[in-house]
């Protein structure tokens, strides 16, 4: 099922929702229509555009969001889908300084990696396999994290997430998986 931006009445990145919740939203008159999809939800009696890109309202206050969750999905979109030893297509994650040497499972200690390396590395440090990473790891920020991280994209959305930092992270997204 397709998925949907949700925007604050201000315009800030809230989350994403599937299509169902965010036609709700709109049919309860609690969100507008920002950008449509170009598909249709019919009904007996109506016939709905569907959703791309929501807005509430009502301005929602959102409590203090801590760094952004370190999970499989949003370290294969910070990487953009690419080994960070070789530049092949990972399909593992691989921590730089390993757990049973002291590594922990952070932002700056984790990589994609492809099958390969990821096996050939083991548990050893990049000085002793005389590798380099092609980019440093680093905690990504700013709120379009939040939405790329989810794993679910929609070229409809860059312009609503561009003031906030969604330039940087699709152009790597991009750039790395082109």
């Amino acid at each position: 099922m397709p998925h949907v931006l949700v925007l604050n009445a201000s315009y800030e990145p809230l989350g994403v929702v599937p299509l169902r919740r965010a036609l709700v939203l709109v049919l309860e008159n609690k969100a507008l229509c920002l950008e449509e999809s170009g598909a249709f939800m019919h009904s007996a009696t109506r016939t709905v555009p569907a959703p791309s890109v929501v807005r509430l309202k009502r301005f929602v206050r959102v409590p203090y969001r801590g760094p952004v969750p370190l999970t499989r999905r949003a370290l294969f979109a910070r990487d953009g889908g690419r080994c960070a030893y070789c530049g092949g297509v990972a399909t593992s994650v691989d921590h730089v300084i390993p757990k049973s040497r002291g590594g922990q499972h952070a932002w700056e200690n984790v990589v994609a990696s492809c099958r390969r390396c990821n096996h050939t590395k083991a548990d050893r440090h990049l000085l002793e396999l005389g590798w380099r990473l092609r980019h440093k790891p680093a905690p990504p920020s700013g709120l379009a994290w939040r939405i790329i991280g989810t794993g679910h994209r929609d070229p409809r959305w860059l312009p609503y997430l561009q003031p906030f930092g969604a330039d940087d992270a699709m152009a790597r997204i991009d750039g790395i998986s082109a």
